[in-house]
């Protein structure tokens, strides 16, 4: 297994359609694993594809505290979303340091092939339907902070670029000083 770079919002790659998984064999496997690790090892419950530069319409998602309940969701459709609607404080792995309120449905169905290839039909609601709207929302080229208003999203994009500026600065220095 193998830790993979998570883009960072505002890289225009978060914006790509993803595609259909076309089969489910070792090379997506694999994958699957590697995208457990990386989001175990960023402290997150969701993650797809898109946010680690690949084009497929695959999802990991863990909301479980003991991270021992894995769900794999390749090429999840919405057969269903409740009227209800929550809004919560939303994060991404891809936007690290930003929470905001997001407002989606409580409740939801989805379709999809689990790691086996398997098609199965999940129903969740709360935190799970949430993540995985999230998640799935990232699939269409779609990210978080696009729900929030263009004041805020100019905002965000100014911290982040701060920031990944200032990471640049500091790894300069530090190759300078070697």
């Amino acid at each position: 297994m193998a830790l993979l770079p998570i883009l960072r919002y505002p890289d225009p790659r978060l914006h790509k359609i993803a595609q259909p998984v076309q089969a489910v064999d070792a090379r997506v496997r694999a994958l699957i694993d590697d995208m457990f690790e990386t989001m175990y090892e960023a402290k997150g419950i969701g993650l797809a594809a898109t946010q680690v530069d690949v084009h497929e319409r695959l999802i990991v998602i863990d909301v479980s505290e003991e991270r021992d309940q894995r769900l794999v969701l390749i090429n999840p459709e919405l057969v269903w979303a409740s009227d209800e609607r929550l809004k919560g404080e939303e994060g991404c792995l891809s936007v690290p340091g930003i929470y905001d309120g997001v407002e989606r449905a409580a409740a939801v169905r989805v379709r999809a092939l689990d790691e086996r290839g398997k098609a199965r039909e999940i129903a969740a609601e709360e935190l799970l339907a949430v993540c995985i709207q999230h998640e799935m929302d990232h699939l269409v080229g779609k990210v978080f902070v696009e729900y929030l208003s263009p004041l805020k999203q100019g905002r965000i994009k100014t911290k982040l670029l701060k920031a990944e500026r200032e990471d640049f600065r500091a790894a300069t220095r530090a190759q300078e000083r070697l």
